[in-house]
């Protein structure tokens, strides 16, 4: 097969007409998806299609060479990519099936004081975060939907703030996968990209949780909990920045929502809520005695739609003892272990040394031999890295097997119910509720793919260069953009990662922090995203309702996003320089 080299103005020997024919693609899918409102799956298929035909017809790329880039985006998005969010809503899943996600809940309602907003705060901040890192991909949106909902809270405010909530863990999603796909597309540092957006996102999770109070409660929910909120939200900053920087940048969510939580627990040690029961009374929140009297009812055959606090109805053999405590957070301490050793274990064994050894290298076939740069050199992202053993899907996974392992034999005279062969099993069910899920990430990757080799990406990126220094301002939008209508901060870095570091070249800025950006302008991009909109509108009640929720978040998710971008134009210059690494 001929050799192919990728060109900026292969279109009437224009970089301005090519990057408009470039932009198809892309727009065929935001139409497509946003306004005929097609699945998302069927979207990235049509999207898929374009692109093929733009690379070959307009950016005269071999066919072959075309599908093939295909292909290797399609199997990077099954692996890792695809395998790290299975296996991260499988954990979650083997924490349901055994019966400890309900002691999981009661640990939030104690730890709040029984302040309502202070445990909604608690569940969609620091819980939310949680499963952001293990699973993202709207599961945070679905899960803590539902418990704000058991908390009592009125089904608008809990949509709204689980998803202002899911904002803060975005960028380090189901284990930090927007960073690491970035950094694959692109060629840069993953450790380079995570430090720049550890010095971003923080800024905004420090106000997320005073946000939500204000959804939930408006002026007199701040003027009763700030102290409280900017506890959390400060903790979980810090530990955010240090993490990206200094420890494991994969772990980030999972390590600053523990300690945001720590740092609450410790604070309400020295410190109680202003106003708890009027502010039940505010949302309509039913006391803890009404609400065991509701449960005691509906068990007995009342109404579905009677409302209940989580632990409203605990009998004494219910309440949490401190072994059960132990146990309901042990996967998520678990994780922080297994990651930790296989990052940073150096101790007689130099453990990511020997995980590193494990990777097979894999020079795509044909391709890596057919595409070449102006030096007449293959390019490297033409290698694909099989990572079976060291990729976060696999460390959640033997981590999903130690957790039930550990569960099926303390299961309390069959209180907490689990094998590891019910666990496994799991993993198939897991597979097919994720089979739409799986293919949209699947041709998304391989959109981006064909995209990036055939020239268009880099066109693009070449033509909005043009602004010069100014596009370190618009740079942030881009994320936004792409994950307001994918609803994946991790499509979003596909779609756009290798445009952002193009056109940082050309402009002379460092591409490294245009990434970051991207990332970060996709954290605040989530909220209002279609496909999490229809999640909160469904797990609260509140079907055909999606424009009422976006008209309550998209003035934060805009405001939010103008701090960013004003934020990536001074870091791009002296005045904020100094905060890059």
């Amino acid at each position: 097969m001929d050799l192919f080299t990728p060109t900026t103005d292969p279109v009437l020997n224009s970089v301005a007409w090519s990057a408009i024919v470039a932009l198809l693609p892309l727009l065929t899918f935001f139409i497509l998806l946003a306004v005929v409102k097609t699945r998302a799956h069927v979207a990235g298929w049509f999207a898929l299609l374009v692109a093929l035909i733009v690379g070959i017809v307009a950016f005269k790329m071999p066919t072959g060479l075309a599908l093939l880039s295909a292909s290797q985006g399609a199997v990077f998005g099954a692996f890792p990519v695809l395998w790290i969010v299975i296996m991260a809503v499988w954990l979650y899943q083997v924490t349901v099936l055994s019966g400890r996600f309900e002691d999981l809940r009661r640990v939030f309602d104690v730890i709040g004081k029984g302040d309502v907003r202070l445990q909604a705060v608690l569940v969609a901040f620091c819980f939310g975060g949680l499963l952001e890192a293990l699973a993202g991909f709207g599961a945070p949106v679905a899960i803590t939907a539902t418990m704000l909902l058991a908390l009592g809270l009125p089904p608008l405010r809990a949509a709204a703030a689980v998803l202002v909530a899911n904002t803060a863990p975005v960028a380090f999603g189901a284990m930090a996968i927007p960073i690491t796909t970035a950094a694959n597309l692109t060629g840069l540092h993953a450790t380079d990209i995570a430090s720049i957006v550890g010095r971003q996102a923080p800024l905004l999770a420090t106000f997320v949780p005073l946000i939500l109070l204000f959804i939930l409660d408006g002026r007199k929910g701040l003027k009763d909990c700030w102290p409280a909120a900017l506890v959390v939200g400060f903790s979980f900053a810090i530990t955010q920045f240090l993490c990206s920087n200094y420890f494991s940048y994969e772990l980030t969510d999972i390590v600053a929502s523990l300690v945001g939580l720590g740092a609450a627990v410790i604070f309400f040690r020295f410190w109680t809520p202003k106003g708890s029961e009027a502010a039940r009374e505010r949302l309509s929140v039913a006391s803890a005695e009404a609400d065991a009297e509701a449960s005691a009812s509906s068990t007995s055959g009342g109404g579905s739609k009677t409302k209940t606090a989580v632990v409203s109805a605990d009998t004494a053999a219910d309440r949490l003892t401190p072994a059960r405590t132990w146990f309901a957070l042990f996967p998520y301490f678990l994780v922080i272990v297994v990651f930790g050793i296989a990052k940073l274990w150096k101790v007689v064994v130099d453990v990511p040394a020997f995980l590193a050894t494990t990777d097979i290298k894999i020079p795509w076939p044909i391709l890596h031999d057919a595409l070449v740069d102006s030096a007449g050199e293959p390019l490297s992202a033409t290698v694909y890295s099989f990572q079976w053993l060291s990729t976060p899907g696999t460390l959640l996974l033997i981590t999903g097997l130690i957790v039930a392992f550990v569960y099926s034999k303390n299961d309390e005279g069959g209180r907490y119910r689990i094998t590891v062969g019910n666990a496994v099993a799991e993993i198939g069910r897991t597979v097919y509720r994720m089979r739409w899920a799986g293919t949209t990430i699947i041709t998304v990757l391989a959109l981006a793919y064909v995209m990036n080799f055939s020239g268009q990406t880099i066109s693009i990126g070449t033509w909005l260069a043009g602004t010069g220094t100014f596009f370190a301002f618009l740079s942030p939008v881009l994320g936004w953009i792409g994950t307001a209508v994918t609803g994946s901060d991790t499509s979003a870095n596909a779609l756009f990662g290798k445009l952002q570091q193009t056109a940082g070249i050309q402009a002379g800025i460092d591409p490294n922090l245009l990434v970051a950006a991207n990332t970060s302008g996709g954290v605040v991009g989530k909220l209002i995203s279609p496909q999490n909109l229809a999640i909160a509108a469904t797990a609260v009640g509140l079907e055909g309702q999606e424009s009422v929720i976006l008209r309550k978040v998209v003035g934060w998710s805009v405001g939010l996003l103008l701090v960013l971008c004003t934020l990536t134009y001074l870091q791009s210059t002296p005045i904020l320089g100094w905060m890059l690494p």
